[in-house]
């Protein structure tokens, strides 16, 4: 945890993560409008906060976007500050809620860890029903040949419709696939209100991603998850996602999931 400490004592780089908290996504010309510091700086800045995975970094094009990456952050708090008076570390969870707070004009969701596993062993856990079940409580029916129908099954609502397909089926590599459609029998099994549901049901169409590195004994997974900017996916989603990473993290590296929540 050393690096993540380092890369927050500076205050250049806290205000960096501020800005990206505020919006996120931004390019490097972005991130240095408005700043008293060189466009060097600032990527130098930049690099040692990407070391120390509290930004990650997509390419749109041309372009190279920055995101906050709340993972190192669940990792201190899971492994590491659960073990004293939470009292004495009100600072850091504060820092915690802040990179995971949802952020009302992005419409693109990022997030990145670092599991020590194979990319074998991590392509089955994210394509494997019995795996997805285990840490995500879904399972997946499909062939994963891209374009075919994906059946998605939660809490005993078996859910299909003609646009929840496979995307991108690339092993060991990177996997596609839309979001699935919110029916009213999957509000009932997951017990969200009609209402919520019914707005759910008039967004845009998401669609996730998952792509994988081979990094020594470790494997970099970064999950992208595009959303609707102006619903309540990215809300329940950006809230969601690091609970489900953090447990296929365990599960992979102990044998077992983190306990299910009793919230929601």
């Amino acid at each position: 945890m050393d690096v993540v400490f380092k890369a927050l004592a500076d205050p250049s780089r806290r205000r960096l993560l501020d800005r990206l908290r505020d919006r996120n996504g931004q390019t490097l010309r972005e991130l240095c409008a408005g700043l008293e510091m060189a466009r060097q700086s600032v990527s130098k800045h930049l690099a040692v906060l990407e070391a120390a995975g509290l930004v990650t970094t997509a390419r749109r094009g041309r372009e190279k976007l920055h995101y906050l990456n709340a993972a190192p952050i669940n990792a201190i708090a899971e492994r590491w500050i659960s073990q004293f008076d939470r009292e004495r570390v009100n600072a850091l969870a504060d820092l915690k809620r802040a990179l995971e707070q949802p952020l009302m004009d992005s419409k693109t969701f990022v997030y990145t860890t670092y599991i020590r596993t194979t990319p074998e062993r991590l392509w089955q856990a994210l394509t494997d029903p019995a795996f997805t079940d285990r840490y995500w409580g879904v399972r997946f029916t499909t062939d994963w040949a891209e374009g075919s129908p994906l059946v998605w099954t939660q809490g005993g609502a078996e859910i299909t419709h003609p646009d929840q397909v496979v995307l991108t089926y690339e092993p060991h590599r990177r996997l596609a696939y839309t979001w699935h459609t919110f029916t009213p029998q999957w509000a009932d099994a997951v017990g969200i209100g009609e209402e919520v549901r019914a707005k759910l049901a008039d967004e845009r169409r998401s669609h996730v991603t998952f792509d994988l590195e081979p990094q020594g004994e470790q494997v970099k997974l970064t999950v992208t998850h595009d959303f609707d900017p102006a619903g309540f996916l990215h809300s329940m989603c950006s809230q969601g996602w690091p609970g489900i990473l953090s447990s296929l993290k365990t599960l992979l590296e102990t044998g077992e999931p983190l306990p299910a929540s009793d919230e929601g």
